[in-house]
């Protein structure tokens, strides 16, 4: 499907659940009452509960029903739920994921490298990509924030935040439990149980587990590879002494094992197709992507964590303390060249430590005015060592180690000024002082210990104005930062002390959000232009000359972004749910200028102005259709949903160049690394049964029904080699539950 039949399919839509509306209007026979509206959905994106209608934010919320009904195991699934957002798993890292949001991504798994987007579970930001890729079965509510949300989240959270509220314990005994099983040899299994233990004090124990055989097949052994192993389990408590304060502690662990594998696609004129079968280079990016032929491989992670968040009410102002505890230890070997013939292979062993104290204070000081005010404070510590096998033989002067130490504090504010009863004034701000170390040493090569100190305030003002109870008008601008730092794999003196310096974006926005028909359609618009400057960017490059190469982080120049998102809920008929999404994006970098040594170690420069910003499609749209009917043994509902995605790339490379008074001029990416369009189609369906004063379901569902294929990432380095990984193919199955 091309983006116009894309933008016409929404059009229509629109039309159509306009005209379902008027219908009724125009016969008599059918009663507006019969139709039920819209629930209200709270959202918490500006630490305080309000209508996601009535919060001027571009955002997307989505509730434990809604995910449930599509049959959704994890964040990937949210795919396409959103405008402009995008989801991968990384296979370089454990759980990792590759978020982008409009258009700003960093996909990479290495701990020195913050992420763009935030991923924050109970109100605890997770400070790597490995972690992020979150099971869904015990949420209550998820929502998705698009643009930097600085002020009220920290730094780090330039693209956007994705918000993970689970289930609090209830103080009643039950639970709910499920098994299933889906193609590819996939089983889960996951249960929740509430308890009360005295009259101020519940518990909830939970454990969630998901294995596969994987979808790719070995080319020479015709083996089912790619196999994974998922469990996540703790318990919570809930301690209640009084009604104006309660403490929520939880204890959990996330335990993964797989067997990492890479898709070969390298070509002639790559270093190591010439020490390859013949068979194994040259393939194409789609089809070919779910053969491979690397040697065994394994990854080992294990995260515990621990979560404590206190409520303390004293009518004036409420006191919030959330404390975040979270530990990763990483042991994964990979086989990076992808073919059978051992040239690339590592063996890498990372340990992290994260710990926050966030203390924030809300409240009233007129009828007017409310604010939430606050302080943060971070602190992670990480060791990297990595082994290198080279051409089959071991290679002690590649081996790396590296230590990483970050602290970050800040203070924030965040302020809602009630001018009239049309017009309100939005504005905040947020301090923070971030301090990095890092010490590097590679074979017998010891670098120095190096320090890294920065300082930034990011303010956002906004207003909005609302001139009935079904429309809200808004414009805002904020200015959002990321923290600059140290390449933890650099190989060298220079490229392992010499720091990048921070990313900032200043973002513009402005939408309206409106009802009609007493709630039954809800349909919002926003428009936003960002403005980044020292743009963060990943480039890989030879090292001396040789087959090493370095992938280190520097400041390359700045980029825009500017699109449109539009999104829509409607109810036409009883039982009936529409519900769709379409945004449009253009991005376009500027001054995008580094350095990389030629085969004689002179420096040439290179101008990467012209490419494709990665992860940054230009259109993604989504539409939905949930039916829900009453049967004389309970319900039935039925889901069906359809997911667009225009072309992107996945990594800055060298494609097509052009020389030009000695500088080297890239005119587009390897376009190896590009993702082809995407339609995906998913679809379920499920019974609900009373079984006295219980419930259980039976769910059918599919995803990708159209088994639209190819890349989930793509990466190719320096000229010596290419790999890649694929996205899921067309899988299907079935859940069993009980509810208590």
């Amino acid at each position: 499907m091309t983006s116009v039949r894309c933008h016409a399919l929404m059009l229509a839509l629109g039309s159509t659940a306009l005209s379902a509306f008027a219908m009724p209007a125009l016969g008599q026979e059918v009663e507006s009452t019969s139709i039920q509206a819209l629930e209200e959905i709270i959202v918490s994106a500006r630490r305080r509960d309000e209508s996601i209608q009535q919060t001027p934010v571009a955002i997307t919320a989505l509730s434990t029903g809604q995910l449930e009904a599509k049959g959704t195991l994890n964040l990937g699934d949210l795919q396409g739920a959103a405008p402009n957002v995008l989801i991968t798993n990384q296979n370089s890292g454990a759980a990792a994921a590759n978020i982008s949001i409009r258009g700003l991504t960093f996909a990479d798994v290495e701990k020195s490298f913050d992420p763009t987007v935030a991923v924050v579970v109970d109100g605890v930001f997770i400070g790597t990509s490995t972690g992020q890729f979150f099971d869904f079965f015990d949420v209550e509510q998820l929502e998705v924030m698009r643009g930097p949300q600085g002020t009220l989240f920290g730094r780090n959270t330039i693209g956007g935040v994705i918000s993970i509220k689970r289930t609090r314990p209830t103080g009643e005994l039950g639970g709910k439990l499920e098994v299933g099983y889906g193609k590819f040899n996939t089983l889960t299994s996951r249960v929740v149980l509430n308890a009360p233990l005295t009259e101020t004090l519940s518990a909830k124990a939970f454990y969630f587990h998901n294995e596969s055989d994987g979808y790719y097949r070995h080319g020479v052994t015709g083996k089912r590879v790619g196999a994974s192993n998922n469990e996540n389990f703790g318990i919570s408590f809930l301690f209640q002494p009084s009604d104006n304060f309660d403490a929520l502690l939880t204890l959990e662990k996330q335990v993964q094992d797989f067997d990492p594998v890479n898709s070969n696609i390298a070509k002639t004129g790559e270093l190591f197709c010439l020490f390859e079968p013949e068979e194994q280079c040259n393939r194409n990016t789609t089809s070919d992507l779910y053969t491979v032929f690397n040697d065994p491989a394994h990854s080992n992670y294990e995260s515990p964590a621990v979560t404590l968040e206190m409520n303390y009410d004293l009518g004036a102002v409420q006191l919030t303390s959330v404390t975040g505890y979270r530990e990763s230890d990483e042991s994964q070997t990979q086989d990076f060249d992808a073919s059978t013939a051992d040239l690339y292979y590592t063996s890498r062993v990372q340990d992290f430590r994260q710990f926050s104290q966030e203390l924030r204070a809300a409240g009233k000081l007129t009828d007017s005015f409310d604010y939430v005010v606050g302080g943060y404070f971070y602190d992670h510590k990480y060791d990297f060592f990595q082994q290198t096998r080279l051409f089959g033989a071991e290679n002690p002067d590649a081996d790396q180690t590296t230590t990483g130490k970050s602290q970050s504090l800040a203070f924030f504010g965040d302020f809602n000024w009630v001018i009239t009863d049309q017009w309100r004034l939005s504005f905040g701000g947020r301090w923070t002082h971030d301090e990095k170390q890092n010490y590097n040493r590679v074979g017998p090569d010891e670098f120095p210990n190096v320090k890294y100190t920065g300082n930034k305030f990011t303010p956002k003002v906004g207003v909005d104005y609302r001139p009935n109870d079904d429309v809200m008008l808004y414009a805002s601008w904020s200015r959002g930062y990321r923290s600059g730092g140290f390449s933890g794999r650099g190989q060298t003196l220079i490229s392992s002390t010499t720091p990048f310096g921070p990313e900032t974006v200043d973002s513009y926005e402005a939408g309206f959000k409106t009802s009609f028909f007493d709630r039954k359609l809800l349909f919002n618009v926003a428009a936003f232009y960002s403005d980044y400057k020292d743009l963060q960017q990943n480039t890989t490059i030879p090292v001396d000359g040789a087959v090493n190469n370095e992938t280190v982080v520097t400041n390359v120049g700045s980029a825009t972004v500017k699109g449109i998102e539009v999104d829509f809920t409607a109810r036409p008929a009883r039982g009936l749910t529409i519900s769709g999404a379409l945004g449009l994006m253009k991005s376009k970098f500027k001054d995008f200028l580094t350095q990389a040594p030629d085969s004689e170690d002179n420096l040439i420069d290179y101008n990467y102005s012209a490419v494709d910003m990665i992860y940054s499609p230009k259109v993604t749209a989504s539409l939905n259709a949930e039916y829900s009917y009453p049967t004389s043994f309970g319900e039935w509902n039925t889901s069906v949903g359809y997911r667009y995605i225009s072309r992107y790339d996945q990594q800055i490379s060298i494609g097509p160049v052009q020389v030009i008074d000695g500088v080297v001029h890239v005119l587009s990416n390897d376009p190896r690394v590009r993702s082809d369009r995407q339609g995906l189609i998913d679809a379920s369906t499920t019974l609900l049964f009373d079984v006295g004063k219980n419930r259980a379901r039976v769910t059918v569902y599919g995803r990708n029904l159209a088994d639209d294929r190819g890349p989930n990432a793509a990466f190719t380095v320096a000229g010596l080699w290419s790999f890649a990984s694929a996205r899921e193919p067309r899988t299907f199955g079935v859940q069993l539950g009980y509810e208590f």
